[in-house]
């Protein structure tokens, strides 16, 4: 599959050398352009630095993975019409306070932000140490850390699922963007939650009973 990666900082970079090391191809760019990331490409050669908005023209999908205050520094939305789009950004400020966005889970912005994309939430819970080290693809599925997801786009969800068990984890769908994305949002009963798939696939049963 073809990636773009917005953002190339501890997740953003990890995700792009995951991908890449199972056969998926990525564009990466940030914001300082192609020339900062020679590095990271440098013995990466399915890695390719590049600007924003050609990222988003190259992936079937793209993960968001900069910092949620500066979403409005997002390629234009038309850009991103039809894509599955991973939003792994958290709501902070940027002294690490977690932002008030009222009724709305940060992912539903997103989605409003890019009305044509196919917005799935993930990647955003867990340490980026954990992502880059505990992936364990020989491991039986529920025996595997649990990677979380949401969003209103099953197919989407599917694709994603697919590439979480690529590197290695476990996928685990805790619903839509609204309440399922609120399970993942920080101080959330996921949120840096390093659990196994099967013990999280109990505890959101668990939680869809009780709600």
């Amino acid at each position: 599959m073809k990636i773009g990666v917005l953002g190339a900082g501890k997740v953003g970079a990890t995700a792009a050398q995951l991908f890449v090391e199972v056969g998926h191809e990525v564009a990466i760019a940030n914001r300082s352009g192609p020339d900062s990331l020679a590095d990271l490409a440098e013995n990466l050669p399915r890695i390719s630095p590049v600007e924003p908005a050609r990222a988003v023209e190259f992936g079937e999908l793209v993960l968001l993975a900069i910092p949620f205050r500066e979403r409005e520094t997002l390629p234009d939305a038309e850009l991103f019409d039809g894509r599955i789009v991973v939003d792994a950004m958290n709501p902070y400020t940027e002294d690490y306070h977690v932002m008030d966005l009222g009724d709305d889970t940060s992912s539903e912005l997103v989605a409003e932000q890019l009305p044509g994309a196919r917005v799935v939430k993930a990647f955003n819970t867990m340490y980026w140490e954990t992502l880059r080290d505990r992936g364990h693809p020989e491991l039986p599925e529920s025996e595997r850390f649990a990677l979380f997801l949401a969003g209103d786009d099953p197919e989407a969800k599917a694709v994603v699922a697919d590439l979480v068990r690529d590197i290695g984890f476990g996928p685990v769908d805790t619903g839509s963007l609204a309440d399922g994305g609120a399970l993942q949002e920080p101080g959330s009963v996921f949120y840096h939650r390093e659990i196994s798939t099967a013990e999280a696939r109990e505890k959101v049963r668990q939680l869809s009973i009780s709600r």
